[in-house]
């Protein structure tokens, strides 16, 4: 892993932000109202989808997707101008929060600034046409890291927006080759040092279907060795069927625990519920009790938590990439568990080994930290009720860090109504 990454990201939260739909009018200066509230939640990076023009070639909807970026120098004049995104930089730090950026790398819009200024920086199907790899993303068309001009250019880009946010979420990072990643990570480093990386590390399949066609796709190990935290798409599948009930919850687990032993040892997997390409967390788990028990252990266990914008008023519908949806912020608020949850998050003994079962009758998940001078333990009723479990603590009372209430081991078992906390 990247010998600058700080171990503190493992117990921190990062926010995700759409400007677009966050407020009914869209636009930078519309957000900074919202930022106290945000911190407020327990919020220490905020991370602002692109804020890119968008292309007009092969546009997707009415508005155009922010993943279809027409010029990496510029912001997109439908949020407003570069002095007020500047100024919404400003007023993130002066709330206490980090500013990560959205950078596309791997492609652009069609008719993007660098189509017609290096026409020779893209990837050229085999009759010569400029196109892309993944055919559904027609609003787009591939760059070619083959060409070293291209690394010179989106590495002096990353440099200037360094100057003023404190990192990058990297998209389909996993298609960009890991050399240039590591070069700019170099570079930025002297613009910006402890720059944060987020990376979109890719689906296995994504994977596999890349290198059965020669192309190339790098894994999660060869990215770790430059980037701070990556997604958690090598194991999504197994969390969307074990919450779909297509496999067990154990399946799930087990590859989660699996992780403890097979990245490096200060690996960072995002750990997130839902994101703006995935079913909302309180769409997927309408019971409320089921959806609390997740949360809790998304907060739990190792690594960076991920909160989409809306998540946290528990909306059941994920805003169209390609129109204008503002959020409907009129559900149940979930703010004081995220607080609390974010105030455990920061004691958590996140440097020790992490293990995590499921017991799938009951439809309950054990976790914990150990190293010999830590212990934290978290049972989780993800199916929304009580249930009994095992737990590697001495009989006895102890404090629920979540509700400030005492839970009793007895011969060694725990009963949980909802989530309990002992650190």
């Amino acid at each position: 892993m990247s010998l600058e990454t700080n171990p503190a990201l493992r117990r921190s939260v990062i926010y995700e932000l759409y400007v677009r739909s966050h407020t009914p009018q869209g636009t930078f200066r519309a957000v900074e109202p919202d930022l106290p509230r945000i911190r407020a939640l327990g919020t220490d990076i905020l991370w602002l989808m692109p804020i890119h023009p968008i292309g007009e070639a092969n546009r997707k909807g009415s508005m155009g997707c922010p993943y279809a970026n027409r010029d990496y120098r510029t912001v997109n004049p439908e949020y407003g101008t570069l002095e007020d995104f500047l100024h919404l930089v400003d007023a993130i730090h002066d709330n206490g929060m980090k500013c990560i950026i959205d950078v596309v790398y791997n492609h652009t819009s069609p008719d993007a600034t660098l189509v017609a200024l290096h026409p020779e920086y893209y990837y050229h199907k085999p009759d010569g046409s400029r196109g892309n790899k993944v055919g559904d993303w027609t609003d787009v068309v591939d760059l070619d890291y083959a060409v070293p001009g291209l690394w010179d250019y989106q590495i002096e880009s990353l440099c200037y927006w360094a100057q003023y946010v404190d990192g990058f979420r990297c998209d389909v990072a996993s298609t960009v080759p890991v050399a240039f990643w590591r070069k700019a990570r170099q570079a930025v480093e002297r613009v910006r040092p402890g720059a944060i990386w987020l990376g979109e590390s890719v689906h296995l399949d994504h994977i596999l279907a890349f290198r059965r066609q020669g192309l190339y796709a790098a894994t999660d190990n060869e990215l770790f060795d430059v980037f701070d935290i990556l997604y958690p798409y090598d194991i999504w599948p197994l969390y969307e069927g074990a919450t779909g009930g297509t496999m067990p919850l154990s399946r799930y687990f087990a590859a989660l625990s699996y992780q403890e032993l097979s990245f490096p040892t200060w690996y960072n997997k995002l750990s997130c519920l839902e994101n703006h390409d995935q079913r909302r967390a309180a769409d997927r788990f309408p019971n409320r009790d089921s959806l609390l028990a997740w949360t809790a252990l998304s907060y739990f266990q190792k690594g960076t938590t991920l909160l989409y914008a809306g998540q946290e008023v528990s909306a059941v519908h994920t805003p169209s990439l390609f129109e204008r949806e503002p959020i409907d912020w009129t559900g149940e608020d979930l703010s004081p568990l995220l607080r609390k949850l974010y105030d455990i998050k920061k004691r958590l003994p996140t440097d020790a080994a992490f293990h995590v079962e499921a017991d799938d009758a009951q439809g309950l998940a054990v976790a914990d930290y150990r190293d010999g001078q830590h212990l934290a333990v978290g049972v989780f009723p993800l199916a929304g009720r009580p249930g009994t479990a095992a737990v590697p603590l001495a009989d006895g009372n102890y404090e629920n860090a979540l509700t400030g209430e005492s839970v009793t081991v007895r011969e060694g078992r725990l009963t949980a109504a909802g989530p309990v906390i002992i650190l």
